[in-house]
């Protein structure tokens, strides 16, 4: 293979970047491998919370959900791969920046373990899908 890198080291490498700009709020790191029609779901348990089509439904997704935190950070744990898909096992830990439903407060910490699905297109990301 010489100096070509593998197809699961360069999907490793585009999910690090974006988790890493994702970490950052850097919304234009987080698109840079996006496909224009990418499809985002978050998903807790079999139901559906968010849908959105394409790169300017996530962004304005992207935008809208920096508001809620003050600081934030997915840590990958563990990363499986299969033909163009890799399943990531994160964690998530963050401080509110508002208050939300249920009595949590801006300035509290919050902390879960989650899976995230990324499915890959010409070494874009065609399709996210994040699991609580």
């Amino acid at each position: 293979m010489g100096d070509r890198i593998s197809r699961n080291e360069l999907y490793r490498e585009i999910i690090e970047g974006f988790v890493g700009a994702y970490n950052r709020f850097d919304i234009e790191g987080m698109l840079l491998n996006v496909s224009l029609d990418v499809i985002f779901e978050n998903k807790s348990g079999d139901r559906v919370d968010l849908h959105t089509e394409g790169i300017g439904e996530l962004r304005r997704q992207a935008e809208d959900s920096r508001l809620f935190f003050v600081r934030r950070k997915q840590a990958i744990t563990g990363m499986r791969f299969r033909d163009d898909e890799a399943e990531v096992d994160i964690v998530f830990s963050g401080t509110l920046a508002i208050d939300l439903p249920g009595g949590i407060r801006a300035g509290d910490k919050i902390e879960f373990k989650d899976k995230s699905i990324f499915r890959f297109m010409d070494d874009k990301i065609i399709a996210l899908t994040d699991i609580a």
